[in-house]
Order: structure tokens, then C-alpha cells, then sequence
């Protein structure tokens, strides 16, 4: 393969290009075997998403791994967070074929160690690369491995529901749209109970998307749920991408919930159990978060955007929780790994708890103006990044961690940071009041369109 094509292939975090042109059955063979080598295990456990490519690159995946005489189990159908399940209940490294909320045309694997440990960029994917690029030769193990199928997902669901105390719930419809992706398999295992009217929205799986893209960060790709939320009179709605590891929140007026309100309503719930534990954050998270999970006892701890990142934070201060804006949440009782429906489970169980509807429980954490994240091509992003730091710097705390973030005296702030995944700037920016919010954006926005 050639350098530049591993290279559009291999990212920062996972591994993912359109299908057949740059990730086809002999580059999935040759990842299969690589990874063999880099994981060093006896047996790698497979998953696979509802996309019609995902079958075929499993199998050849598979056939690079038992090649190498390592067994495979099979874990057939599934989301990703259950495939961080078997990887951390069996300790075996694991692969789950998935694009995630990208087009149909694409595909893709995200990789981890046993106990679900992540590998990215310097952890193990420049390895996949190099040896995309340069393969060794594969030789053929006198013994091959041997590939056994088992499903999991009942001791899935049953693993998500002992972590949540459901026991008091009171009746709630929740809207849920799984953009035809494998939240439709998921959600009726997880969200089995009694007094839970499930109003469900695009179950079936299709891997064409024939009703929107599996990406419920995009406005477009919820319209559909918060209508039916308001027809229906639902107490909420919950939309999960392709994956089904991200998961975002509606509130009863069809209004979506900040993912940052999402992540102080779960810290809350979990530190009120364990005060003085650690939360970790992205630098891009809302101020309203950050207080309230100092509000509630908890140490937050601060981390550059990305869940390679979020989750050896996690691991090293051994944190409860972690959350991220875009719906990525993450739980030691996880193994420190992300899963919406662990998210969705925690939202329910503290609506039931509480005496008022879902908007009036996260207005307690929306206190700032926060602006939707703002992609900005532009030519030279590092040209463009030195002339926001001359332009701005005065008068603000300035830190480099991941991108520039700038703090003013006021409170707002704003972070510029290279996309790991796209040729693009991302902008975020958040202040005391909507208007102070408007001046600063734009300000940024001048000046980067002028570098």
C-alpha cells in the first residue's frame, strides 16, 4: 500500500476509509496479521457492524489472525461498546468493524488490548500503518488458529443494567432513534423493563442510512426525533450513531441536551456515591460541568479532546467518569471504556428520581453561552493559530494543551485545535452571556479568515 493512502487510512484513533479503494479485504488480512504481532495474545475476539462491507473485512481480518495461528472468537453482530465488553469480561484484545456515523460507503476498525484498552496514534496504530506500507511476510503457523462464534449480547445488556438501580423507576416514554444503526439491536436488550415505553425509530439495520446519517451531532440528523418526541408527549428522547457508542439526549419540548449537561448529570450521580473522585473532561467541556462536578466533591481532571486520551487519564487517576462534547462517555465499571447505553441508563434512572421534566433537570447545568463547534478550512491551520495568538493573546490565559485555548478575565473562553481526522481548524467558545459569545467568535472567525 502506498504511504499515503496508509495514511488517510490509519488516523489518529482508529482506522477508517471508503470501501473498496482504501479498505478492502488483503489490507483487513494484512491489519489482521499486524495486529496479531502487536498484540502478542493467544485469541482476539471480532465484532462487526450492520454495513454490508463489514462481514467480508471481518472474515478476512479473521483469516490474518488465525494465519498467524492465534484463535478468534467471533462475536458476530454488535455494537461498539459491546465489543469493549467482551474484550474487558474475556481479557482479550479486540477489533470491531464499524465506521461509526460515516456515509455508507465507508468502513472501518477500532482496535483495542485486552480489557479494552485503547490503541491509537503512539500506542500501536503507527504500527498497522508501517506494516500496511511494508508488510512482512506472512507466514502460515503449521497449526492455524481456531475460530469459534458466540454471541454475547445477553450477558451485555444484563452487565449494563447491574450498573444502574432501575428498581424504583417510574414509568417513562423515551423516544429512540437508532438511525438504523445498532442501537436496533441494543436498545431492546438494554432497555427491557416494564415501565419503560420505548417509542422506537429506525430499528431496523441498514447499512444504506435510508433515513439520515447515523451522526446525531449534526441538527439535521435529530429533527426527526424531536418532532416525535413532541407528537408523541414523551418524557425524553435519546439518538445514538451508527456504533451505537455515542449517545445524545432530547429533552419533553424536543430540545437537545447539551452533551456537557449530560456529562455534570451523570458525574453528579456517580460522585454522590463516591465523593472525591476523579472526572475526567475534554478542554472543550462546558464551565457549567466543571463546577458542578466540583460542586458534588469531585476532582476534575482536564484532557486533551479524543478518547485515546480521555481514556490513560482515566486509567491513571483511576477516574469514575468521563465525558466528552461529542456524547462519548466513559466509566471505570466499563473498563474505563465509553458506552452510550450506560449514559442513556444513568439519564433515566435520575429522571425517574426526579419531581420535574427533563429541561428543568439540566438547566441546572447549562449556565454559560456555548456556541456549536465551527470547522474552518483554511491553508496553513499553524499560520492561522499564530495569528489568533498575536491578535488575542493580550489579556488572556493562553495554554497549548491541545490547540490554543485562550481564557479571559470574564470567564469566556475559546479553544482553536487541529481535527485529528479532517483537514480542518475546530472552533469552540463559550462566555458569560450571548452577546460577549457572538463578539468573541467572530473576532476569531475574522481573524482566521484574514490569515
Amino acid at each position: 500500500m502506498e504511504p499515503e493512502l496508509a495514511r488517510r487510512l490509519v488516523k489518529a484513533y482508529d482506522i477508517r476509509g471508503l470501501v473498496p479503494q482504501e479498505l478492502d479485504e488483503a489490507a483487513a488480512y494484512r491489519i489482521g496479521a499486524a495486529f496479531t504481532e502487536l498484540t502478542g495474545a493467544a485469541e482476539i475476539a471480532v465484532a462487526h457492524d450492520m454495513r454490508d462491507s463489514s462481514p467480508a473485512l471481518a472474515a478476512a481480518f479473521t483469516r490474518g489472525v488465525l494465519d498467524q495461528g492465534v484463535d478468534v472468537l467471533d462475536a458476530g453482530l454488535g455494537s461498539t461498546d459491546y465489543l469493549y465488553f467482551v474484550s474487558g469480561r474475556l481479557g482479550v484484545p479486540g477489533a470491531m468493524f464499524t465506521a461509526s456515523h460515516n456515509p455508507a460507503a465507508y468502513n472501518g476498525i477500532k482496535l483495542c488490548r485486552a480489557g479494552a484498552v485503547p490503541i491509537g496514534e503512539g500506542s500501536g496504530l503507527e504500527r498497522i500503518r508501517a506494516a500496511l506500507v511494508d508488510p512482512a511476510p506472512v507466514a502460515t503457523d503449521p497449526a492455524p488458529g481456531t475460530r469459534r462464534a458466540e454471541s454475547l449480547l445477553d450477558e451485555y445488556a444484563a452487565h449494563l443494567r447491574s450498573l444502574v438501580d432501575l428498581s424504583g423507576l417510574r414509568p417513562l416514554k423515551v423516544v429512540v432513534d437508532a438511525g438504523n444503526g445498532m442501537a436496533g439491536l441494543t436498545v431492546p436488550l438494554v432497555l427491557d423493563h416494564p415501565l419503560l415505553d420505548v417509542v422506537p425509530m429506525y430499528f431496523e439495520l441498514d447499512g444504506s442510512f435510508p433515513n439520515h446519517e447515523a451522526d446525531p451531532m449534526k441538527p439535521a440528523n435529530v429533527a426527526d426525533l424531536k418532532a416525535r418526541v413532541r407528537a408523541e408527549g414523551a418524557d425524553l428522547g435519546l439518538a445514538f450513531d451508527g456504533d451505537a457508542d455515542r449517545c445524545f439526549a432530547v429533552d419533553e419540548r424536543g430540545e437537545a441536551v447539551p452533551a456537557s449537561s449530560v456529562i455534570a448529570l451523570v458525574a453528579a450521580r456517580l460522585l454522590a456515591g463516591e465523593p472525591g473522585a476523579r472526572v475526567v473532561h475534554n478542554l472543550i467541556t462546558s464551565r457549567s460541568a466543571i463546577e458542578v462536578i466540583e460542586e458534588s466533591g469531585g476532582v476534575p481532571v482536564r484532557s486533551r479532546v479524543g478518547h485515546s486520551f480521555v481514556k490513560a487519564l482515566m486509567a491513571e487517576h483511576r477516574a469514575v467518569f468521563g465525558g466528552e462534547h461529542s456524547g462519548h462517555y466513559y466509566f471505570r465499571d466499563f473498563w474505563f471504556a465509553d458506552t452510550g447505553m450506560l449514559a442513556a441508563l444513568h439519564i433515566l434512572a435520575e429522571l425517574s428520581a426526579a419531581d420535574r421534566p427533563l429541561s428543568k433537570l439540566v438547566a441546572d447545568f447549562t449556565r454559560y453561552a456555548t456556541a456549536e463547534e465551527t470547522n474552518l478550512e483554511v491553508a496553513d491551520p499553524a499560520a492561522a493559530l499564530a495569528e489568533v495568538e498575536r491578535s488575542l493573546g493580550d489579556g488572556a490565559v493562553l495554554d497549548r494543551l491541545d490547540g490554543l485555548t485562550a481564557t479571559f478575565a470574564d470567564g469566556a473562553w475559546f479553544n482553536l485545535r487541529a481535527s485529528n481526522t479532517e483537514p480542518v481548524l475546530r472552533l469552540n467558545a463559550e462566555a458569560p452571556d450571548g452577546g460577549r459569545l457572538d463578539d468573541l467568535r467572530d473576532r476569531v472567525l475574522r481573524i482566521v479568515a484574514g490569515s
